[in-house]
């Protein structure tokens, strides 16, 4: 039996993070959840993740310091950023601090999502 991918959901909208989370292990992953980017980092600290999926407007540390703090500890996690900040330049500095991709939640199916991880995690 091989072994699922582990992903690590960072995000405050519990709904959301709750549907991802159950939408990724029908889709045979394992997930992780954590509402805020600092448990996001302890987390990252002690375990490996395939995948990152990170908001990044939340409370205690945003996605934007997560993504500095990855690059300073040189976590090479790839990570898929979702968020409601829909300016061409938060994509951009998302993409300069090395997020892979960057989906707008509101115009983006769970579903949608879901087929990214999963091309990138085959």
């Amino acid at each position: 039996m091989k072994t699922s991918k582990k992903i690590l959901i960072i995000e405050d909208e519990k709904p959301l993070a709750r549907a991802l989370e159950l939408k990724l292990s029908h889709a045979g992953f394992k997930s992780e959840v954590v509402f805020n980017g600092e448990d996001g980092i302890r987390l990252l600290n002690k375990e490996s993740f395939a995948l990152i999926l990170l908001d990044l407007i939340m409370p205690k540390m945003d996605g934007f310091t997560l993504l500095a703090m990855l690059k300073v500890k040189k976590i090479k996690t790839p990570v898929l950023v979702l968020s409601n900040l829909s300016q061409r330049e938060d994509e951009k500095r998302a993409k300069e601090f090395g997020a892979k991709e960057f989906f707008i939640k509101s115009n983006t199916p769970i579903a949608t999502i879901v087929l990214r991880v999963t091309e990138l995690l085959k």
